[in-house]
């Protein structure tokens, strides 16, 4: 099976690879002798981080990963899928694109979206929306400037032209982003309960086909490119870099759902991570069946191309699919209609063994459940310790910040972060109003919305994390993003129902990011399981660190969920803006003299190690159902949770949204700087016509919950404590620009 040209197996060819050197031996006990260079590629990127999960696995198991409305268990199908009523289901997932966005920031973020997309339409679901969550570094710096011009511009342009609206997400900027940006894509699809398609095999003798592009030499080795760090050389790995057609894209997706109408399919997987490779294994190991292939009868890009680059290329746009033996006619004249390849390449068998084949030769052979997760593939529990870093947070005193002589000035200064302004200049470039189901595209929901067509329904979809909560304290800080996923969902009237997790972080072998991702797991799993919203799957990206001229920068801890809600009546959508003058601004839940890892800190003080702020899951809990209850009983006008820049932002969001201005008061029995710009948690702004404003109250003393009067909104400007601080119009100006001109720079 060796030929002469393939290079001589080493442990050090392993090595080069991404193995270690256990299992490399691991491998040849496996294989019973030594693996040939295009066996023990396809060991390297199915034993790497991206495919295997192998230093993650023990920990995700412990989330909450079955009931509520769960259809199928987490990590069972390419995607989560939960019953949404009415006959429905939703399939929905989040992944990363960060590594190949780094290097290549258009066709990085533009084929993440290609990839998470297929992931939904191979299970039979039409995707419906698109939502994302990035992080960057300083804005100030032209490295970081381009980075952010390439990723929204990938971004747009794909979805766009695939005809998918992005209704959400989410931006932020931070130093420890400068070389190794976040891209964090997420798809949400609509099927019928029934009709969806799994991705199995089926029994022996089944045929095989590659459905969609021709398979090119962009991509190889792009699952160990992932699993890898960042360093100053990584720009010669473009070649790991996909690149993607979202055109051709468009004609897949429309094949592929007329093919599942036909009844031809057994089983279908996109094409991503690890290619060719992590089809045949995932899908044979699933079903305990082998497969033989032949790999010259896969469609190529290039001439000549050898076995191993063929198995492990990711080019983008291509399917895997196991057909019904006797229908293949009717999968075929399908994909001929849309002007797709669709290429028969070979049968499942009965061997449990995939059988490459080249030329007439056998260049590769091995079992498929010693590739896959859950099967062979290496296991590890990693050391961990507390980070170092943690005393210097532990160290942190309030009573030494001193309080602001201009309170205007500080408010400026703080409304003016990157982390705090309008991010319109990069939505503005997605489509969000396509397919015409969009509910937030000029209305302004804490959640986006999206309608059910047919239905009286809608979804609930958002994104969030704040790392630096994540990095101050990984277990509050990974309760928090699950907590404020919920309150944005209960905030825009819906039930949060289920979430998708993309975990970023650094390198699993250093035991301070073991330590982050550890307790990240529990406090997402403990914040889950109180909001009954199971974890349906998602992404584990480690490796997201940087390193130059021997230093080693991992990036904040960032455990970004994806979550979806649902509204029974689409009409009963709650949005943020202020609607009249003269309305009540209530706070819904406890005022603190907390200024911890605020952007108020950061920004006007320069302090970047203070604890997460404060949070109580229980607290939380409570405040959600008040809210969901004041926005079903019709008592309330508006609904808006306090997250960055704290209390004053939070009230200028709905300020500006309604056009209208507000004057109001701070309770003196707190720092006036963390009630303006303190971002503790479990709090929501509401607004109430005078009329209801008795029954508002009425409804949390009964129930116990905590509340504040705030003031009236009013005219055209903001008053604070009888202070003028200006016309609402001109803080909107700094609001609305600030990105556009930072860019443009």
């Amino acid at each position: 099976m060796t030929s002469t040209a393939e290079p001589q197996v080493t442990v050090q060819t392993a090595r080069n690879l991404g193995l270690t050197e256990e299992e490399f031996s691991r491998i040849i006990e496996i294989m019973g002798r030594v693996p040939n260079f295009n066996e023990l590629s396809v060991f390297s990127v199915m034993w790497s981080e991206h495919c295997s999960y192998k230093n993650s696995i023990l920990w995700l198991k412990t989330l909450p990963r079955n009931g509520g409305r769960l259809l199928v268990g987490a990590g069972e199908e390419n995607a989560g899928l939960v019953d949404i009523g009415n006959g429905l289901a939703c399939a929905f997932k989040i992944e990363s694109h960060n590594h190949p966005s780094a290097i290549e920031p258009y066709q990085g973020a533009a084929t993440g979206v290609g990839g998470i997309h297929r992931d939904i339409f191979t299970m039979g679901a039409r995707p419906i929306a698109a939502l994302n969550s990035l992080r960057f570094g300083n804005p100030d710096l032209k490295h970081t400037r381009r980075l952010v011009r390439g990723v929204v511009h990938g971004i747009g342009d794909y979805g766009n032209c695939f005809g998918v609206p992005t209704v959400g997400g989410e931006v932020y900027f931070n130093d420890c982003y400068n070389q190794n940006i976040l891209v964090n894509a997420m798809s949400v699809g609509i099927v019928r309960v029934g009709e969806t398609v799994s991705a199995a095999a089926g029994p022996p003798g089944n045929p095989v086909f590659i459905v969609g592009s021709a398979t090119g030499k962009d991509g190889i080795h792009g699952a160990t490119f992932a699993s890898a760090d960042l360093t100053e050389n990584s720009a010669e790995d473009l070649p790991s870099v996909q690149v993607g057609d979202p055109f051709q894209e468009k004609l897949l997706l429309e094949a592929t759902l007329e093919a599942i109408q036909t009844g031809a399919i057994v089983g279908m997987q996109d094409m991503g991570a690890a290619g060719i490779t992590c089809s045949t294994s995932e899908m044979s190991a699933r079903s305990g069946v082998g497969m033989r292939i032949d790999l010259d009868k896969a469609p190529t890009r290039q001439a000549n191309m050898k076995p191993w680059e063929i198995l492990l290329s990711e080019s983008q746009e291509r399917m895997l699919i196991v057909a019904h033996k006797g229908m293949e006619h009717l999968l075929m004249e399908v994909f001929d209609k849309w002007d797709l390849e669709c290429a028969c390449i070979g049968e499942t068998t009965d061997t449990g063994r995939l059988e490459y084949y080249q030329h007439g030769e056998k260049v590769a052979d091995v079992p498929a459940e010693a590739l896959v997760l859950g099967g062979g593939a290496p296991v590890y529990k990693r050391e961990y310790s507390r980070p170092a870093y943690m005393d210097k947070i532990a160290q942190f005193k309030p009573s030494k910040i001193s309080m602001p002589k201009d309170w205007v000035a500080a408010a400026r200064q703080v409304f003016a972060s990157p982390n705090v302004v309008s991010k319109r200049w990069v939505y503005e470039q997605y489509d969000s109003m396509v397919r015409t189901n969009t509910l937030t595209t000029n209305r302004y929901s804490d959640a986006a919305v999206v309608r059910i067509k047919g239905t009286s329904k809608a979804l609930a979809l958002t994104t969030d994390c704040n790392s630096a909560y994540v990095y101050a304290d990984p277990y509050v800080g990974a309760m928090i993003a699950v907590a404020e996923a919920a309150r944005n969902i209960v905030c825009t009237g819906g039930e949060p129902v289920a979430i998708t997790n993309c975990l970023n972080f650094g390198n699993p072998y250093n035991p301070e990011v073991y330590y982050q991702f550890v307790y990240a797991i529990k406090g997402m799993g403990e914040a889950c399981r109180k909001f009954n919203t199971p974890v349906t799957g998602g992404n584990v990206s480690f490796y997201n660190q940087s390193v130059f001229q021997d230093c080693t920068e991992p990036v904040y801890p960032t455990p970004t969920i994806g979550m979806l809600g649902i509204l029974d009546d689409a009409s009963r959508q709650m949005t943020f803006d202020f609607k009249a003058e003269g309305d009540v601004i209530y706070m819904v839940g406890t005022p603190c003299g907390d200024i911890n890892s605020s952007e108020y800190l950061r920004i006007v003080h320069g302090i970047h190690y203070s604890p997460a702020p404060h949070f109580d899951l229980d607290e939380e809990y409570a405040i959600q159902q008040a809210v969901r209850a004041l926005i079903t009983q019709q008592i309330i006008r508006s609904a808006h949770d306090v997250s960055e820049g704290g209390l004053f932002v939070t009230l200028m969001e709905c300020a500006m949204a309604g056009s209208k201005g507000f004057a109001v008061e701070t309770d003196a029995n707190f720092r006036k700087d963390a009630y303006l710009f303190g971002e503790s948690q479990s709090r929501v702004v509401v607004s109430v016509v005078p009329a209801k404003e008795d029954e508002l109250v009425n409804y949390l003393n009964s129930h116990n919950v905590p509340f504040s009067r705030l003031g009236e909104v009013c005219g055209q400007h903001i008053q604070i404590d009888g202070e003028n601080f200006g016309a609402l119009d001109a803080w909107q100006t700094v609001y609305e620009h600030w990105l556009s001109d930072k860019m443009a720079e």
